[in-house]
Formats: C-alpha cells, sequence, structure tokens
C-alpha cells in the first residue's frame, strides 16, 4: 500500500492517503503541518492540443496522442477528452482511430483518456460564432455520420458540440442522450427558443459559454441568456483571463452556481509554448504574448486558448474563489461527465496531484499520480 500526504484544499488541514490497485483505500488525518496541497486531477473536457501537439493536425499518430497525454499530465491534467474540431469526416474518423490505437498502447493513456470530444461539424456558419472552424466543412448533423465516429473510435465519442439552428438538431441530441453521449450547445447564433428546444431534447452542457458567438448581440433575448437562464444546462468557460472578463466570468458563476459551471482550458497546439510569433495552421501569423494571450498578430483578436487548466484555476482565486472552490470547477464538476471522476474519497480513483502555490499565484505541480502511478 502506497502513502501520499498534502493538505486538503476544502479544509486545509493535513491528510495522508493511502493507495491500493490504484484507488483510494483510506483516507486519514495527517501528521504534522503540510505545505503542499493535494486534490483529485484536474479534468479537462476540451483540449485541441498542448506544447506543439495537436489532435486536429493532418496526420494524427498514436504516439503524438500518448506524447500530448504526458504534457498535460505535467500540468496537473490526469483525465481529459481530447477535442477534434471541425474537419472532413475522414480527417475526423482517421483522428478518433489514432486516439483509440493509442489507448490500445498505453494502460495510462486509456485511463486519462475516457472518451473524445467533438466540437462540430454541425455548427453555426456565420463569421464570429463560427469561431476559427472552417466554413467548407460546416454540415448538418447526421446520425449516420455518428455512428461512422463511433465505430471508427470504439465508441470513445462522449461529447458533441453543436449548433441546434439546424432542422432536425433535436432528433439527432435525442438520439445521442439516449445512447449516454452529452451533448453541448456551441458556436451557434440560434434563438432563445432554439436553445430551449434543444435543451428539451436532451443537450446537458454549454461549450465555452460567452465564447463563440457574434460580437454584437440583442440585448434580449439571446442565446447567451437563454443558456444562463437555464438551470438545466452545465456551462464550461475558459478562465484564462484572456476569453472572459472578471467581471463576465463572475456574473456567470452566479447564474450558474457552482454547481454547474465547469473549467475548461480549450488549448490549441501552442499552449505551453515560448512567448513569440508562430505560424499556426489555424489563423496564420499568430502571436502568443508572455501572459499566454494568443492572438492574431497585429491585432486584438483571439486565436485561441494558451494556458493549461491549471493556470484558470489559479486566475479564479486571483478573482477571490478559494482553493477549495475553484478546483471542484476543474475536478468534481467536469466528472461528473466522465464517469464521476474528480473526488477525494475512499474508492475513487487514485488520480491525484500534488502541488504548491507559488509566488506569483500560480499552482507548481510536484507530483501527478494516475490510478496511483507517476508516469516517469
Amino acid at each position: 500500500m502506497d502513502l501520499i500526504t498534502g493538505r486538503d484544499p476544502r479544509t486545509g488541514r493535513s491528510i495522508e492517503v493511502e493507495i491500493e490497485d490504484g484507488v483510494i483505500a483510506g483516507i486519514h488525518e495527517g501528521a504534522g503541518k503540510q505545505t503542499a496541497w493535494l486534490s483529485p486531477g484536474l479534468i479537462d473536457l476540451q483540449i485541441n492540443g498542448y506544447r506543439g501537439f495537436d489532435f486536429n493536425a493532418d496526420g494524427l499518430t498514436p504516439q503524438v496522442v500518448i506524447e500530448l497525454a504526458r504534457s498535460v499530465l505535467g500540468t496537473g491534467v490526469t483525465t481529459f477528452l481530447p477535442t477534434i474540431i471541425t474537419q472532413s469526416e475522414e480527417r475526423i474518423v482517421a483522428a478518433l482511430r489514432a486516439i483509440a490505437t493509442a489507448r490500445r498502447m498505453h494502460r495510462l493513456v486509456a485511463h486519462m483518456i475516457p472518451g473524445v470530444h467533438i466540437e462540430g461539424p454541425s455548427i453555426s456558419s456565420e463569421d464570429g460564432p463560427r469561431g476559427a472552424h472552417p466554413q467548407e466543412h460546416i454540415r448538418p448533423p447526421s446520425l449516420d455520420e455518428f455512428e461512422r465516429w463511433q465505430e471508427a473510435s470504439e465508441g470513445l465519442v462522449r461529447l458533441v458540440t453543436l449548433s441546434p439552428h439546424f432542422k432536425g438538431s433535436a432528433s439527432y441530441i435525442a438520439a445521442l442522450a439516449a445512447q449516454g453521449v452529452h451533448v453541448s450547445i456551441g458556436h451557434t447564433h440560434c434563438t432563445a427558443d432554439a436553445i430551449r428546444a434543444a435543451v428539451d431534447a436532451g443537450a446537458y452542457l454549454s461549450t465555452h459559454l460567452g465564447n463563440g458567438v457574434a460580437d454584437r448581440l440583442p440585448r434580449h433575448p439571446n442565446m447567451i441568456w437563454a443558456q444562463l437562464a437555464d438551470d438545466r444546462l452545465t456551462a464550461m468557460l475558459i478562465a484564462d483571463g484572456h476569453h472572459l472578463p472578471a467581471d463576465t466570468l463572475q456574473v456567470m458563476l452566479r447564474a450558474k452556481g457552482m454547481d454547474r459551471a465547469i473549467l475548461v482550458s480549450d488549448s490549441v497546439a501552442l499552449a505551453g509554448m515560448a512567448a513569440g510569433i508562430y505560424q499556426a495552421a489555424v489563423g496564420g501569423n499568430v502571436e502568443l504574448n508572455e501572459q499566454g494571450r494568443l492572438s492574431l498578430s497585429g491585432t486584438s483578436y483571439l486565436a485561441g486558448a494558451a494556458l493549461p487548466l491549471k493556470d484558470g484555476v489559479a486566475n479564479m482565486i486571483r478573482n477571490g474563489i478559494s482553493l477549495g472552490s475553484a478546483l471542484k470547477l476543474a475536478t468534481e464538476n467536469p466528472g461528473r461527465f466522465v464517469k464521476g471522476r474528480g473526488t477525494l474519497q475512499v474508492g475513487a480513483d487514485a488520480d491525484l496531484i500534488r502541488f504548491h502555490i507559488d509566488d506569483q499565484g500560480s499552482l507548481a505541480m510536484e507530483k501527478q499520480l494516475v490510478q496511483g502511478t507517476e508516469w516517469i
């Protein structure tokens, strides 16, 4: 039996966690005063890439998937959904096959990746809500195509983002929900009525709420108010300090409550890289500054998210949220959508992180365990 100690972010008390056969076998009061924090590993439902590795690059290989998983584990993420954006069916299927193969090749990767998030291709084709998704590959939802995704991925597609403005969206949403697949509303220009119809059909999440929308919206009604108001929807939020102003993020949290909000990174391949000018597959010339803001060179327009989830947690703390509450948004809450992970309790998977908070208020990782194993 292995032991790991630290401070419980919920109480501040020292704890000792016993690990046996990859699960938490016991939690006891720890001896002495611990300086490091001990928490369930972070759970990110939206990762496009990290440190030069890209799930959406042409020719994705299983080895890239494995290396990407190892890279994000270094940031404290022990569970994540690789996110494949709008592209041809051929490329989506190829990426899904590569991810499925990587899971068969590596035990820890199989655990870290319990599913895949398909963001698109049934989203708005309008500039603004479309974001960086390629317009030429946007298409209506198709159950036949969805079944081909599942066949290629061995049933890994667990989350699908769409815009419910398409005819037949409600029946598509209902069909996926009946199979236990979570449907999220995002990259949309649809009406408030269409939002409500989607939720009635089984949509359960909002993808990076407040982003992937037009620059200008009607005061009311609009799709943001409709999603904030519906208690059946859980909001995924990018808290990197660039995608949502602090006051907007605060209001969204107040509207959804701490139980119906989730932090995501939505990180792209340039996340975690050194500041500089890069040539990106999406966006062309882009600039990554020292604060982790990724923008189209020479403009103020964002070109993606470039900070890991742990930085979103740190940003929440800087904005007045307690450490325990900020971590809940990145562990327990997203964990509900990946088989109940993200809890610190007996019987849970021993997916744990031990970390310090440095002088800049950032989370500095000391140890990351996946089912009790340290990936060295």
